[in-house]
């Protein structure tokens, strides 16, 4: 039953972030104020933009194939902060609940890898 549980959460997280990095390289310039929101320029948001993209689909990647548990607390933390950016940024804090899932399935998946890991020991 883990097992399959552990399938589900690894495709979650992969397609949460293979989609997010795809729109990532394409610059989407709706994220743009995000970026801003941090520090960055519009230029240098545009510029960063494919880079943060890559990262994501290389984490999509990895936790679909092999994932481990750093590149999953990283999962975590990257899309919790993508989530809070929005209401910091000025969006209405429901766009933070609505993207819940995207930060608390990498989570899941931590927790469940932990628990597997220590079951090996």
């Amino acid at each position: 039953m883990l097992r399959k549980i552990e399938i589900i959460l690894r495709l979650g997280v992969c397609g949460t972030f293979l989609g997010h990095g795809l729109l990532a390289i394409q610059v989407n310039e709706k994220w743009i104020i995000y970026l801003n929101t941090v520090g960055f320029s519009d230029e240098s948001a545009i510029m960063i933009m494919p880079v943060i993209g890559a990262i994501d689909i290389l984490v999509a990647m990895i936790v679909i194939f092999k994932p481990v548990q750093p590149v999953v607390l990283y999962a975590f933390v990257w899309a919790f902060l993508t989530a809070i950016i929005r209401p910091i940024s000025g969006e209405p804090l429901l766009e933070f609940v609505e993207r819940t899932v995207n930060w608390a399935a990498p989570l899941a998946l931590y927790y469940l890898l932990q628990k597997k890991n220590a079951a090996k020991d």
